[in-house]
C-alpha cells in the first residue's frame, strides 16, 4: 500500500513537472543542446577577453556558462526558465564542479545593458520577440551570437557557413 502511494506520488509529480516544462518550451524554445564544437566556436565569434559580461539566454544544460569561463575567463551567467532542464544544469554544474552562474529565471526581466556578448540559441519567432530587448538595451559593440537561426530584422556582420552536423552560425554586433 505505501509502495503504491509513493508511486503514485512520484508519477503525478513527474506529470506536473513535465507539463510546466511543456508550457514552458511555449513561451520560449524546445531544448536541444547546443553542439560542443558550436559552443567553441560560437564563443570563439564572439571576442571573448577575461572579465567579459557574457549571457546565454535559453542555458539549457549549461555548456555555454561553462566553457566561457573555463576557457575565457569570463564573467558569464546563463538564464533557464525550464525547470526540468534548469535541475540538469545545476546538476551538471554541481557534479563536475562547472563555474558561472546559471539562474532559473526569465532573462527579459533581467537588464542586459552590461553584456559584452549575449549567446542564444532559440527559434526564429522567439528571437524576433526578443530583438526589440536587445535594441533597446545592449550598448553599442555588444556581439550577439545565435546558433542556426536569423534575429528578426537585423543584418548578420558574419554567417559562419553549417559544416558538417554544426548549422549555420549568425554573429552580429550592435551598433
Amino acid at each position: 500500500m505505501l509502495l503504491g502511494i509513493i508511486i503514485l506520488i512520484l508519477v503525478t509529480a513527474t506529470i506536473i513537472f513535465l507539463s510546466i516544462s511543456f508550457y514552458i518550451t511555449l513561451y520560449g524554445s524546445p531544448y536541444s543542446p547546443t553542439p560542443t564544437k558550436a559552443v567553441k566556436e560560437m564563443l570563439k565569434q564572439a571576442e571573448i577577453k577575461k572579465g567579459d559580461k557574457v549571457y546565454d539566454i535559453g542555458a539549457g544544460d549549461g555548456r555555454i556558462v561553462h566553457y566561457a569561463v573555463k576557457n575565457y575567463g569570463a564573467d558569464a551567467v546563463g538564464f533557464e526558465m525550464d525547470p526540468f532542464i534548469f535541475f540538469i544544469a545545476k546538476l551538471r554544474q554541481w557534479f563536475w564542479k562547472w563555474k558561472g552562474k546559471i539562474y532559473r529565471k526569465n532573462f527579459t526581466k533581467h537588464d542586459l545593458s552590461d553584456a559584452d556578448a549575449v549567446l542564444c540559441y532559440m527559434l526564429p519567432r522567439t528571437l524576433k520577440k526578443f530583438q526589440k530587448k536587445f535594441d533597446k538595451e545592449l550598448k553599442q559593440g555588444t556581439k550577439v551570437i545565435s546558433y542556426s537561426f536569423h534575429i528578426g530584422d537585423w543584418k548578420p556582420k558574419k554567417i559562419i557557413p553549417k559544416k558538417g552536423k554544426i548549422n549555420k552560425i549568425f554573429i552580429y554586433e550592435t551598433t
